[in-house]
């Protein structure tokens, strides 16, 4: 709207025109900007929380009125904060808060040393120290949208299980679970990865990082000190199994998936595999490969299954869990960390009967057993199909979020090549040219944009990247922050 047109907007009977919500004043905004400046108000008024969750947005037209412009421009704002999935359309309740951004300093210096090299060789502590960096956008994978936890359902559900639990069940528990969740958890897996599984077989733990942790733990009791990884693999998982004495011999993933051929001469007798959605590549196990594998399996091996993202997948059918084709050579493991959050640590493992009275005695041993109310709530949103709404509410959500950073990449990273954005909540860029990734990661870094150099995930070599994760921002926060990144590599900002 081209505001030289009404030279009296904001303006009524001499007094500058105003409203009351937000101390807006639409004659402080740029001539031809309205709708532009009245969308960063509010998205700004969203994010630092003086516009809640949960909060109703005045009606277009009285909000139009109070500013003195057209409904256009408000209805402009609004959509545009619809499409960033800040806020929802409630019929008769009007556009309500559905989602904040999660809030962060700018960032002041590189907080992960004190040039870019020293992330070469990432220790222990490099993501803790990644996550308290600050950030004015944070593109780390595997951060799944935070704001978007279903609240008013879980309390729905806490509270339906707090009118009907008997004072004796806020006791200890039993350590593999408590019932109700192992059965919730094994119609789960019927229904989303092909498994039959009895809930006496489950195991309650507190997310997949427990599960590989007592699964390393029962391994060294048999005297086997070594779990074969994909490369690329996911460094958090590599160094949890080195934490627990385990070395961790890289076998390498192609566009097919896990390299079954090299698994069979590395002579290693279990590994662990990210079938379903490869961490970072987002490659599919293909059908032979598949097949090899579980020949390994049957042959005397063992498989470690991380169903990592399996739910969350946008432009390819659903593909089966190893588990459901094969029960006695393989442990699996998931969680809801991605689907919900990973504050509520409840993740789950299956694992073949000769070993799961090992695993029990292991998990009595590190907690006595994962909170009982918790897994209760858990049970209770699975059983109502309130994490089934949950569920394909995100998938529409990270379609748009994905979509996105694909649409930007195109756009400001032209020549790079894009991986796994199929599946997931992120998706990883390669480059051809000799780009130094871990360079590149502290300098997008510093101009405020957080992610991954693909190297990290290396052992082998490998070409360079980064692995950018899209679930917790928005369209607007995902193209700054590619065209941010663009710009360390001195790309055209088109």
């Amino acid at each position: 709207m081209n505001r030289s047109n009404q030279p009296d907007i904001g303006r009524s009977n001499g007094p500058r025109a105003g409203a009351d919500f937000l101390q807006l004043d639409a004659a402080e905004a740029p001539a031809g900007g309205l709708a532009d400046w009245l969308t960063d108000h509010l998205r700004t008024a969203i994010s630092t929380g003086h516009l809640p969750v949960g909060t109703r947005l005045p009606a277009t037209r009285t909000l139009a009125t109070d500013l003195g412009v057209s409904r256009g421009v408000v209805t402009e704002a609004y959509q545009r904060l619809t499409e960033d999935g800040q806020v929802a359309g409630r019929g008769r309740a009007g556009t309500v808060v559905v989602a904040a951004p999660i809030s962060t300093a700018p960032p002041t210096t590189n907080h992960l040393g004190g040039t870019p090299t020293e992330l070469n060789e990432p220790g222990m502590e490099i993501f803790d120290q990644l996550r308290d960096a600050p950030a004015r956008i944070d593109l780390t994978p595997g951060v799944p949208d935070l704001a978007a936890f279903p609240r008013t359902g879980w309390l729905r559900a806490e509270r339906a299980v707090l009118g009907d639990l008997a004072s004796a069940q806020f006791g200890y528990g039993d350590p593999a679970g408590t019932p109700a969740l192992r059965r919730a958890v094994a119609a789960w897996l019927a229904q989303y990865r092909g498994i039959a599984a009895d809930p006496d077989d489950l195991i309650i733990v507190a997310g997949v990082a427990q599960a590989i942790g007592l699964v390393a733990q029962v391994l060294a009791e048999r005297d086997i000190h070594e779990i074969a990884v994909e490369d690329p693999g996911s460094l958090g998982s590599r160094q949890h199994l080195s934490s627990w004495g385990m070395r961790v011999p890289p076998i390498p993933v192609d566009d097919n998936g896990l390299r079954v051929d090299v698994l069979r001469e590395s002579r290693a007798r279990v590994v662990m595999v990210t079938p379903a959605h490869h961490f970072p590549t987002g490659v599919v196990l293909e059908g032979e490969r598949r097949r090899d594998l579980i020949q390994w399996a049957a042959d005397g091996g063992l498989i470690l299954e991380d169903d990592y993202d399996a739910e969350h997948r946008y432009d390819r059918p659903p593909v089966p869990a190893l588990r459901a084709m094969l029960g006695d050579q393989v442990i699996y493991v998931g969680s809801v960390s991605k689907l919900l959050a990973p504050a509520l640590r409840i993740g789950w493992m299956l694992a073949p009967a000769q070993y799961k009275d090992e695993l029990i005695n292991r998990k009595r041993l590190a907690d006595l057993g994962n909170a009982a109310l918790p897994q209760l709530t858990l049970a209770q949103l699975m059983e109502s199909g309130e994490l089934e709404r949950q569920l394909r509410f995100l998938r529409r959500r990270h379609r748009t979020r994905r979509d996105a950073m694909v649409n930007a990449i195109h756009k400001h990273l032209p020549t790079a090549t894009i991986h796994g954005a199929a599946a997931g909540l992120h998706l990883t860029i390669t480059f051809d040219n000799p780009v130094d990734d871990v360079e590149l990661a502290a300098a997008a870094l510093r101009s405020g944009v957080k992610c991954h150099p693909l190297s990290w995930h290396c052992q082998l070599p490998h070409a360079p990247g980064l692995v950018l994760g899209y679930a917790a921002r928005t369209p607007t926060e995902i193209t700054t922050a590619i065209a941010t990144i663009a710009g360390e590599l001195h790309y055209d900002r088109r």
